[in-house]
């Protein structure tokens, strides 16, 4: 039976399944706490960054730490919708159709280079991520819990792909990127490679899907204080009523919020959330959700840009009204 666990536990459990995926993905702690915060939050993960810098190498640490299933599905120009969900092939044996299940049938989907496949297979992703479900034929096949999507895409190669749309987008939880490691964190990637003498990386488990399932649920217990609440959505607001921004963040961007502050105050075995908690996860949760105006776009203005910009003029509660206890403030 999957049952709640007590904060401080998940956040201790949150913290070693961290030091073992760092094992082999070097000096990129805050980028893993986020991605890990949307997996708790119960979301899916866009990683858009440049080739080589360990996203690939994430997804299956962590599906690794995290004691679930992995499956990891290459998109190309030529991938059908079938490739992703699974299609009825003939048995000659039977003489009848049976349904052979796709990659999505899995708990941690890596969706490598989802910018890469045209929208028709792009869009075979949206009811499994929103539903956590396929049709397929007429028939519904549920997927089992956990299911995650952690899609990679790049963000500065453009011949040969097809920019996800805004639907899409809206259905990752939040996006991340990872950046170039300084140049001791380098060093530090290629000395562990030594020291492996192999290039392929395996992590015990530190937990399960089960267990996964009740850090999940200790999520939903987390405390949002009205005033917190309150600071959400008017960052979100905000968004939409900023000079530079065509299309702000809908209330789906407010959920976000709110979902990835409670998972990230878990992983710091709090059971209550805090302003700075919001205030690192607003980058990631809305600037993918926000369309800038045509010339804010000619001038290559960041989204993420925008965003902090926001959070930085948006007044916050002040923490001190809000509840402590020893040992787990941020």
């Amino acid at each position: 039976m999957i049952h709640v666990l007590p904060p401080r536990e998940v956040g201790g459990l949150a913290h070693r399944v961290l030091d073992t995926v760092e094992a082999v993905v070097v000096g990129k702690r805050d980028a893993l706490s986020l991605v890990l915060a949307g997996i708790l939050a119960g979301g899916h993960v866009l990683l858009e960054d440049l080739p080589g810098l360990g996203k690939t190498l994430t997804a299956r640490s962590l599906a690794q730490a995290l004691g679930i299933e992995f499956r990891r599905l290459q998109f190309t120009p030529d991938l059908l919708p079938a490739d992703v969900t699974g299609s009825y092939l003939y048995d000659q044996r039977t003489h009848d159709f049976t349904f052979r299940p796709g990659p999505v049938f899995t708990n941690l989907l890596l969706a490598d280079e989802i910018n890469r496949t045209p929208p028709k297979t792009q869009a075979a992703l949206l009811e499994a991520m929103q539903e956590k479900q396929v049709s397929v034929e007429g028939t519904t096949y549920r997927l089992a819990a956990p299911f995650h999507v952690l899609a990679t895409a790049n963000p500065v190669e453009y011949e040969g792909t097809y920019p996800l749309p805004e639907a899409q987008l809206d259905r990752f939880l939040l996006r991340v990127s990872f950046g170039y490691p300084t140049p001791a964190e380098e060093w530090e990637v290629l000395k562990r490679r030594m020291l492996r003498q192999r290039e392929e990386t395996y992590l015990e488990p530190v937990v399960d899907a089960e267990t996964l399932i009740a850090m999940q649920r200790t999520v939903e217990t987390v405390t949002v204080e009205d005033s917190i609440g309150q600071y959400i959505v008017s960052l979100a607001a905000a968004t939409r009523q900023h000079q530079q921004v065509l299309v702000g963040a809908s209330p789906r961007g407010s959920l976000a919020l709110l979902l990835l502050a409670r998972a990230l105050a878990v992983i710091d075995g709090r059971d209550y959330v805090v302003p700075e908690d919001v205030k690192a996860v607003a980058v990631p949760a809305l600037a993918h959700r926000i369309s800038l105006r045509p010339e804010a776009w000619m001038r290559r203005v960041d989204p993420a840009q925008i965003v902090q910009e926001i959070v930085n003029n948006t007044p916050a509660p002040a923490s001190g009204a809000l509840p402590t206890y020893a040992g787990h403030g941020r």
